[in-house]
């Protein structure tokens, strides 16, 4: 088995969180990278041999993966970035299938019997082993992972129409007259672009798929579409085939593409409920990662005006809350929150700094931001676009290191 994690997304749709680094290097849940979920998925499952390709602004990507994800090469296992290498020409991946095909030459050194393919950008927990065990008994050419989602939501996905027997009778790209599953009617499948193949299969439609000057290169678009015209692909229903050790009936069947700053900062409040929709602490399938050498998370003074708390939040190392308080918000390493200031319904990334008596609401902080004292964020709407990023639903985003004027200096 290889693994195959596609880890070049651009992800415009996250910027400014994304305005320097790839989509999967996202910071994630305070310690985690967005390609740590993918990936540890994959290593729980026992595959342990894995490349991730990699484009776009791949630098902090790299420094992660040489960082956290460093196997036993005594073993045979690792995990390796691969970039663009330009190896059919000088372009970059002109899609998903086309970075697979430019990298055929490690698919032929390995000799895999099968190939699994994930995305690097969504959450969730997954067997990959479980996906695999049915791709073989099915005797299918390719097996796609799919999620079931009400009928309404169908035209915001690729979705998928099952046969009697499993195999996919027909894909459908966004349908907006889409028809329920034979055992629900209210449900579709839709497709979470992970995949198993057979690699003989994969190899055969990829050349074909270079070959063709009309395709767009995907692999869900157009490999599986067209696997599924000659009846060679397989569903596997995630919801109801995928037990993973520790998980529990309020976070089975869990998945999240976090491809917005909305869907960002809505998989943060998942984390923090009292039963958590998504729960990192599942210990059973660890998500793995790098965690910095820092001291325990600090919390000082407990006088009725100045108090150190944090309630309904996940707080990592290094925080120091002194004297502020913190309420239904994720601190990443480093945080630092003085006196007098709130952070509510917030996602603060590594290093940032809340200066006294600040007011921090339904925003994200990139790493290393500076709140001046007295500032308010997410506090005034027409005040925040006029400094600030804010998503279409009201989430006020500060990008990487970005300077805020003190209090007096803002408009």
């Amino acid at each position: 088995m290889l693994g195959v994690v596609l880890a070049g997304g651009e992800g415009k749709r996250l910027y400014p969180l994304t305005r320097d680094r790839a989509k999967p290097a996202v910071p994630f849940g305070g310690n985690y990278r967005l390609v740590d979920f993918a990936l540890s998925n994959l290593v729980n499952s026992g595959y342990r041999r894995i490349v991730v390709l990699t484009q776009y602004k791949s630098h902090s990507l790299d420094t992660h993966l040489a960082k956290t994800w460093r196997m036993s090469p005594l073993l045979g296992n690792y995990v390796t970035p691969v970039p663009a290498q330009m190896r059919t020409g000088k372009s970059w991946f002109q899609g998903s299938a086309d970075a697979i095909y430019q990298n055929l030459n490690i698919i032929r050194d390995e000799a895999p019997d099968y190939i699994c393919v994930f995305g690097a950008d969504n959450l969730y927990r997954m067997d990959a082993a479980e996906m695999v065990q049915r791709h073989i008994d099915s005797g299918a050419e390719a097996t796609v992972a799919a999620l079931r989602v009400p009928v309404e939501q169908a035209h915001a996905f690729g979705v998928i129409e099952p046969g009697e027997d499993g195999r996919i009778v027909a894909f459908h790209e966004k349908p907006t007259n889409a028809k329920g599953l034979p055992d629900d009617p209210h449900s579709v499948f839709a497709s979470m672009g992970n995949y198993v193949f057979t690699t003989a299969a994969l190899i055969d439609a990829l050349h074909v798929d270079a070959a063709d000057e009309g395709s767009t290169h995907d692999m869900g678009g157009d490999i599986i579409t067209t696997m599924v015209e000659r009846g060679q692909a397989a569903v596997h229903d995630f919801v109801h085939d995928n037990d993973v050790p520790g998980s529990t009936q309020r976070d089975r069947g869990y998945w999240r593409d976090v491809g917005t700053i909305d869907a960002y900062h809505s998989a943060h409040m998942d984390l923090i409920s009292v039963h958590p929709i998504f729960n990192l602490y599942n210990l059973d399938w660890p998500i793995f990662t790098w965690h910095d050498p820092l001291p325990p998370a600090k919390f000082v003074f407990d006088d009725e005006d100045r108090r150190g708390a944090a309630t309904d939040s996940m707080v990592c190392s290094g925080v120091v809350v002194s004297g502020g308080t913190v309420r239904a918000s994720v601190l990443s390493p480093g945080v630092r929150v003085h006196t007098g200031a709130l952070v509510e319904r917030s996602v603060v990334l590594h290093g940032v700094d809340v200066g006294r008596g600040a007011v921090v609401r339904n925003a994200i902080l990139d790493k290393n931001v500076v709140v001046p004292p007295g500032s308010r964020i997410g506090v005034d709407p027409q005040a925040d676009r006029e400094r600030f990023h804010v998503s279409d639903g009201g989430i006020v985003v500060i990008g990487k290191g970005d300077v805020i004027p003190p209090p007096e200096e803002s408009p």
